[in-house]
């Protein structure tokens, strides 16, 4: 009877636990808005009453969100759009258009995707059209449905706006800033930058049109409110199914947070950067380590996460390796600075290992060519940085491999080189 019971236990732990994997994983992912803003309430009420003035009063606006990498700057826009969508006079009418400068690398390309993301691709159709502006002007006079009070608002959200300022005379942004200033079509303009300086990257006759309108994200909570941010990124909500679960978790969390060890991984982690993107990163490793048969999180897996999450990747390739191999490592990084990581082959790397052998006068290392091979470059295609490609169309199989050996970070960086093994 004992291991029928424990067997459906498993089973309802695995049942929930797939849930409880889900809801944290989309949490960490951001890609559920569900969750709360953590140390932005005075950011985030100011870019919803700005997007309610247009959404709501016709009002045009521009504003730039500016913040390290991390600091919630998607997050916030994506709560505030939630929120904004949620009111039923705004959701019929508002239409929204997402750029990203990583994508969207001119304005040509821009303009296709403004013209597929209002579904106007039937109203252009074959047209031709003098200018960008005339373009766009076009497409936005496309969605009026007669006087200005009755335009369709429009919001455009643009992230990686410093990208964009690389675009020829910055044309996108002109007409986009324009427009929000002039009495058309209700227009927010809304970007998104890492750039503290990115005013210094906008030309004066783009600057002189948008409202210099700043939000800055720059994480200023403390220690403790970065507890509670773990506590609560952990906690499961209210409306999950089985009530007794989720009690029994969130006391385990609650456990986990006066837990001194833990506190030191969360106290590194802080000291380090106040990032939630890496406390994301620490609390999904951990998260991975919850089975059926484990299905309560501990203090020994974040410290496993802590772990996983200071090692060095680069460092962890090498450990293990002899003197012998590390020394050719070494002779190859030589000959690919030489080279300029032109191809070469055994017998140059195999020279220059002789090289410094003679250069220093250790004999004990000084082995045999065969041994060399066999020990070294062998053993080297079994590393999990290598990756094999057979060139049969100019060497057979037993006579060449090329390898692509990922070294070590070296000053200039991670280094490839090619390497062909030859008898």
């Amino acid at each position: 009877m004992s291991s029928r019971k424990s067997k459906s236990n498993n089973v309802i732990h695995a049942e929930y636990l797939s849930q409880v994997q889900r809801i944290l994983r989309e949490r960490f992912c951001h890609q559920s808005p569900q969750s709360n803003l953590f140390g932005v309430q005075v950011q985030y009420k100011h870019l919803i009453e700005l997007l309610k003035r247009t959404a709501i009063y016709g009002e045009s606006n521009s504003v730039l969100i500016i913040g390290p990498r991390g600091s919630g700057k998607t997050m916030l826009i994506n709560h505030a759009l939630k929120e904004l969508m949620e009111v039923e006079e705004v959701s019929e009418n508002v239409l929204q258009v997402h750029l990203n400068g990583l994508l969207q690398i001119n304005d040509k390309i821009a303009l296709k995707e403004i013209t597929r993301q209002l579904n106007l691709e039937n109203v252009v159709g074959d047209k031709v059209f003098g200018s960008f502006a005339e373009n766009l002007s076009f497409l936005l006079e496309a969605l009026k449905k007669g006087d200005r009070s009755s335009s369709c608002p429009v919001i455009f959200i643009l992230d990686e706006f410093d990208l964009f300022t690389h675009h020829k005379n910055q044309t996108l942004l002109y007409n986009l800033f324009d427009i929000s200033q002039s009495a058309q079509t209700p227009l927010a303009v809304i970007g998104l930058t890492c750039r503290l300086d990115i005013l210094e990257l906008l030309e004066k006759r783009v600057k002189s049109r948008f409202s210099h309108r700043q939000i800055h994200l720059m994480n200023s909570f403390g220690f403790p409110q970065y507890l509670k941010i773990f506590k609560e990124q952990l906690s499961l909500p209210a409306e999950f199914p089985d009530k007794l679960f989720s009690e029994k978790w969130n006391e385990n969390v609650q456990c986990l947070m006066e837990d001194r060890s833990v506190r030191e991984v969360l106290q590194k982690h802080f000291n380090v950067s106040k990032n939630l993107r890496s406390l994301h990163m620490l609390l999904m490793l951990a998260l991975n380590r919850v089975t059926a048969s484990h299905p309560f999180m501990t203090a020994a897996d974040l410290m496993e996460a802590n772990q996983l999450c200071s090692m060095d990747s680069k460092a962890n390739i090498v450990h293990g390796l002899s003197v012998l191999e590390i020394c050719l490592i070494i002779a190859m990084k030589h000959l690919n600075d030489i080279y300029e990581e032109e191809p070469f082959n055994f017998q140059m790397v195999y020279n220059e290992f002789q090289k410094f052998v003679q250069r220093k006068a250790h004999s004990v290392y000084n082995f045999e060519k065969p041994v060399v091979m066999k020990a070294a470059f062998f053993y080297a295609q079994q590393l999990p940085a290598c990756l094999q490609e057979m060139d049969a169309g100019q060497f057979p199989p037993q006579m060449a491999t090329c390898i692509h050996l990922q070294v070590l970070k070296w000053r200039g960086g991670i280094i490839l080189i090619q390497i062909f093994l030859t008898s």
